[in-house]
């Protein structure tokens, strides 16, 4: 384990193509075999089976995100330590981030699986659909709890630039579920319940395999100490609260969409569940490009090399835009079949289609607002991230959505969607580069009067 960040040198695209490679190949690879759970039961020919699984995803969007803002905090904590040369403390702090991810997630799923039956009923499932949504949710959402621990792990891993790593736990955990998806849910009939239980057996695979990885092997996680636990609190909990918030903003806005689909039929939310699924697997690099850059961002920020922060968030833009276009390429080339495979007829089918016309296009802007959401909650602005997940996904998604959707149907709602993020992901990354650009280190001498805190403190960097 080399003493220096392994971010501090080299090309600042190379770490954020490596990065982003390795962990969109992970992440994309976890959501194909979501997206096949999903066909297996399908293939069931029972249209119910596959709205309460988009209606159960709707509410355990929530908990999914709560686990990935605790994750992000994580990185953001012991990648300033990587990078200020502070590996002890780091790995003092990753042992506590996974205690205290754990914990949260223990409240978290408990408060879920008491009132599924309200959460499904509010967002919109009736009759033996809500039934089943939330049947499916009792099953799955204990199993959050070992997840969270495994995410922290894995963001450890690439805080230090272990992207591979990291992509080993996703990557080997997903074939399990792949392997044992079409036996639980079609051959041996368990069906939805088989879906369920495939999920609990794929996260206790990541728990699995993250300790393997960022303990045995790596040695990056030592074990948790109450000490440890007092001095990470207020530097953590200053990253993590605002993190979560925005990691919240994308289900609350997909739980209102999902109220706003609900009224156009299953057809049309079998459809949304089904254009969630795809939208993950076809962006897996833009979904994992904000939590790949957090570790370089953090490493540079730790070190005060401010250049190479500027360089990665514009670095970050450009590989964006340019995944962006192959994918909308792809998606134009593959929505024929799409379509067949999971027999979409009539405002299910329109939905589609307006996804892969005009949704995709807006993943641009999506996914410049993600690198502005890493370089705030990386850089010591974690509260701007908030505000503009916020502006988006409470403020203009759902209002946009109802306009839209009153003139043009169930594909409305995709309308909408991309008009709120077209508009908000725009601002966020104009906003977030003149951030970057900002930036300023301390004074040499000042920097020498005192000894460094245990955690590097964020407000030494300030914009001019």
């Amino acid at each position: 384990m080399s003493a220096q960040g392994r971010f501090l040198t080299g090309s600042t695209m190379g770490h954020v193509v490596r990065m982003t490679a390795t962990g969109a190949l992970g992440i994309t690879f976890v959501f194909i075999v979501d997206a096949a759970n999903l066909l297996w039961v399908s293939q069931l020919g029972d249209k119910q089976l596959v709205a309460a699984i988009g209606f159960a995803y709707a509410v355990q969007f929530f908990s999914v995100s709560v686990a990935v803002g605790l994750m992000i905090a994580a990185t953001a904590v012991v990648s300033r330590s990587i990078g200020a040369g502070d590996r002890e403390s780091a790995r003092r702090q990753a042992g506590a981030a996974v205690v205290i991810a754990a914990s949260a997630l223990v409240v978290v799923a408990t408060l879920i699986v008491v009132f599924r039956h309200q959460l499904v009923g509010f967002a919109g499932a009736q009759g033996e659909t809500a039934r089943l949504a939330a049947r499916y949710l009792a099953i799955t959402i204990p199993s959050l709890v070992p997840m969270s621990a495994a995410l922290v792990m894995s963001g450890t891993l690439r805080a230090d630039g272990y992207g591979a790593k990291a992509m080993y736990i996703t990557l080997f955990a997903g074939t399990v579920l792949l392997v044992i998806d079409p036996f639980l849910i079609y051959y041996w009939g368990w069906g939805l319940d088989g879906a369920a239980a495939g999920l609990v057996l794929f996260r206790f695979a990541l728990l699995a395999l993250a300790v393997r990885f960022a303990i045995f092997e790596m040695n990056l996680v030592d074990k948790p100490r109450f000490s440890t636990l007092r001095s990470i609190g207020a530097p953590f909990i200053a990253v993590a609260i605002p993190a979560i918030a925005t990691q919240m903003s994308t289900p609350v806005g997909n739980y209102l969409l999902t109220i706003v689909m609900a009224p156009f039929g299953d057809d049309a939310v079998a459809a949304w569940a089904v254009v969630g699924r795809l939208t993950v697997v076809v962006f897996g690099g833009i979904f994992a490009l904000s939590g790949a850059i957090g570790g370089i961002f953090g490493q540079n920020f730790g070190a005060d090399q401010l250049d190479r922060v500027r360089g990665t968030y514009r670095d970050a833009l450009l590989f964006c835009f340019l995944y962006t276009l192959v994918a909308w390429g792809l998606f134009v080339a593959l929505v024929p079949y799409v379509i067949g495979a999971f027999g979409l007829i009539g405002q299910g089918a329109d939905v589609l289609m307006a996804f892969v016309q005009i949704g995709v296009g807006g993943f641009i802007f999506f996914g410049a607002l993600f690198v502005s959401n890493a370089a705030f909650n990386n850089l010591g602005k974690p509260a701007r991230s908030t505000l503009v997940n916020w502006t988006k996904d409470g403020l203009l998604s759902m209002p946009a959505a109802l306009w839209f959707s009153g003139v043009f149907g169930a594909a409305g709602v995709i309308y909408g969607q991309a008009a709120a993020g077209i508009t908000v992901g725009a601002v966020s990354a104009i906003w977030g580069w003149f951030y970057v650009k900002g930036l300023k280190a301390d004074a040499p001498e000042a920097l020498d009067l005192t000894p460094p805190p245990p955690y590097p403190n964020p407000d030494r960097h300030r914009s001019r």
